[in-house]
């Protein structure tokens, strides 16, 4: 029964990104549209290869953390202090996520998937730790720390303790932690 704990978890995530959803409309907050669109897209990747590798409730945070980016990222068009500028390091996180397509396909392997979309997720997540330490006011911590208890219902939906079914959801976890405690400690000081 407990098991079924990811559904509360991603209600958390799809409230707290909810939140920032609306802030991106307001512009209250400026969202990185690179990172969103690839936090939109590499966890998706990685929810797709772990369902192939038969993770079944596990995969509901992940697919959460997966389709609310994506929704920010399309509102962050209606947000003028959103912004888009693309480099080569968003060129690396977009080849790691086609890299990541390309390795799955070869190998029938969708931990290799998993691997690389993990990558290229954690790469734009560098853009906004960036930004929650120099402008910790255009970030808000409660759609991550959100995400964050969405993550860790994971645990209670268990069922193979594989890497396919355990990776996504650790690296979420974990990057959610540094984004939030980058936001405190940068408030904090300033």
């Amino acid at each position: 029964m407990l098991k079924y704990l990811v559904f509360v978890g991603a209600l958390a995530n799809f409230l707290g990104a909810s939140y920032y959803l609306k802030k991106t409309i307001r512009g209250e907050v400026r969202p990185n549209r690179v990172s969103f669109l690839l936090w939109g897209t590499a966890p998706l990747i990685g929810v797709i290869a772990a369902f192939s590798d038969e993770v079944r409730l596990a995969v509901i945070p992940v697919l959460f953390a997966s389709l609310m980016p994506l929704m920010i990222f399309a509102a962050s068009f209606y947000n003028k202090k959103a912004y888009w500028k693309l480099g080569r390091f968003d060129y690396a996180c977009g080849i790691f996520s086609i890299l990541a397509l390309i390795l799955w396909a070869i190998t029938r392997d969708p931990k290799i998937a998993i691997f690389f979309a993990i990558l290229a997720d954690g790469f734009a997540t560098i853009p906004t730790l960036k930004k929650s330490w120099t402008h910790p006011k255009s970030e808000t911590a409660i759609s991550y720390g959100a995400s964050l208890f969405s993550q860790t219902t994971v645990i209670f939906a268990l069922e193979i303790y594989s890497f396919s079914e355990l990776a996504f959801p650790i690296y979420l976890g974990t990057m959610n932690i540094a984004i939030i405690s980058t936001l405190l400690v940068s408030r904090h000081k300033k």
